[in-house]
């Protein structure tokens, strides 16, 4: 081959790289510059803002009464189960009453011997009386008569209050309702020996209902508003009605770590009744915060951040702030905000330090 024709194409294959960098750096110098970010933002306001707090806990009776046998006996019958309505003097259950009956039908017969005692000392006292006035008869024999008269009417009083006794102990071989009320729980059965004072009934009086609630200590530390809550119950939320704490447990309790609290619960609807779980809901006093939907958090090295643009050059740049509470769909920020800052709401996620961008109502 012709050396001026080599020499040719050894150039031809050194220009060609050079060629296509050449048009390379031309295509960059023709694309258009990169589009400014928008994004949705808000501007931080202080407004008011309260904690609620919301509990559960269920309705129980103020007054809750142990019903128990004043004598021992073995159990014959349950007339009554948890659950039931019953009123005053209503007949709860019964122990073998053999016993006690035959304890009243000895008291009755030392009755019927002790009034014939005084029959026979009270006439013998009248002969005494009346032959000591004519003199026949010693004032020693008088005396005797007399004495003997003030002891028969002592026995007799004895036994009295012995057959007194023994009808009480009778009639305590029945259980009855000391009040109008629900059985709430129910400790004998029937062939079981029950000992005198040994609970058989929970009995939950008609009246005042109480609305009882668990509570963390901590929940003390807040200024409430106002000392009403508010009941709803959970399984029916249209059922609601107002109660206010008669009752703080002065105690912790060691399993839960709670404060037992006992409120009285103001003209109880129907349906709330007793073992009903209800809701209890409070609100702390009204403070100024800023509050920001939940979209608007990121963080940085030292924690939960926002981005915050600047008025003048649109720049973004991001603001670690301190969140006093999370809530459902927005966070509370304690501080790291004033008021007026531009808080990026939505958008944030594709932004960089000194990013440029561009919102709704930009110039307003």
């Amino acid at each position: 081959m012709d050396q001026s024709v080599m020499l040719s194409s050894f150039r031809t294959i050194l220009l060609v790289p050079v060629v296509l960098c050449l048009a390379a750096c031309g295509g960059e110098k023709s694309q258009p510059a990169r589009q400014v970010t928008l994004v949705k933002t808000e501007v931080a306001q202080l407004q008011p803002w309260q904690t609620v707090i919301r509990l559960t806990g269920d309705v129980q009776a103020r007054v809750s009464t142990e019903l128990s046998f004043r004598v021992s006996g073995r159990v014959t019958e349950r007339l009554v189960d948890v659950g039931a309505h019953v009123k005053a003097g209503d007949v709860l259950a019964r122990i073998d009453p053999t016993e006690q009956q035959a304890d009243l039908a000895g008291s009755q017969a030392a009755v019927a011997a002790a009034e014939a005692q005084l029959r026979v000392a009270t006439a013998n006292f009248e002969r005494q009386k009346s032959l000591i006035d004519k003199g026949f008869t010693t004032r020693v024999a008088y005396d005797q008569a007399q004495e003997a008269l003030h002891t028969a009417e002592g026995s007799l009083e004895t036994a009295k209050a012995q057959l007194g006794n023994a009808t009480d102990a009778l009639s305590y071989t029945e259980l009855r309702a000391s009040a109008s009320g629900i059985i709430t729980a129910r400790n004998i059965e029937v062939g079981q020996v029950a000992q005198a004072a040994q609970s058989a009934y929970t009995l939950a009086e008609d009246g005042a209902r109480d609305a009882v609630v668990d509570v963390y200590e901590s929940i003390f530390l807040t200024p409430w508003e106002g000392r009403v809550a508010k009941l709803t119950l959970l399984s029916d939320p249209s059922v609601t009605a107002l109660a206010t704490p008669r009752e703080i447990s002065p105690t912790v309790d060691p399993k839960s770590g709670a404060v037992r609290v006992k409120m009285s619960i103001t003209d109880p609807p129907a349906a709330m009744t007793l073992g009903s779980v209800v809701a209890a809901e409070g609100r702390s006093k009204p403070v100024q915060r800023i509050v920001l939907p939940w979209s608007a958090l990121t963080s940085d090295d030292k924690g939960p951040a926002v981005w915050v643009v600047d008025p003048q050059s649109h720049a973004v740049s991001l603001k670690s702030i301190v969140i006093q509470t999370y809530e459902t769909n927005s966070i509370i920020v304690a501080s790291g905000l004033a008021p007026g800052d531009r808080v990026v709401t939505e958008g944030g996620k594709l932004l960089r330090p000194a990013q440029i961008v561009t919102y709704d109502g930009l110039g307003a």
